[in-house]
């Protein structure tokens, strides 16, 4: 998993683990489901890291980056299921954000 450096090779790697299985991706639908739960395993880990609602002794221990890499491979598989170049789709998203909200922030270093 080192090769993973390019969106286009995670995509790949992920998908050359999913077409290992008879099963395939699973249908559009199971797979918002699944990104819902990730999102929400991911959400209360930051509420336990940095909000007031901590973990029960009882409750699984888990990291950011580990749930955050759960919902992103979640996120792969559904990209791939639909045909999806996130290395596109985020080029396009950056290029909207960089002439819609060109002025919206203060750029560091302008500020006096």
């Amino acid at each position: 998993m080192s090769e993973l450096t390019t969106m286009k090779s995670m995509q790949q790697a992920v998908d050359k683990y999913i077409s290992s299985f008879e099963e395939g991706y699973f249908p559009p639908m199971e797979l918002m489901a699944r990104l819902t739960e990730e999102l929400g395993e991911l959400s209360r880990e930051v509420q336990h890291v940095y909000g007031m609602k901590k973990k029960k002794n009882t409750e699984v221990a888990s990291t950011l980056s580990e749930e955050t890499g759960d919902l992103l491979f979640v996120l792969i598989c559904f990209a791939n299921a639909e045909g999806i170049d996130l290395s596109e789709a985020l080029r396009q998203v950056l290029g909207k954000f960089q002439t819609r909200d060109a002025d919206r922030w203060t750029r560091k270093g302008e500020t006096e």
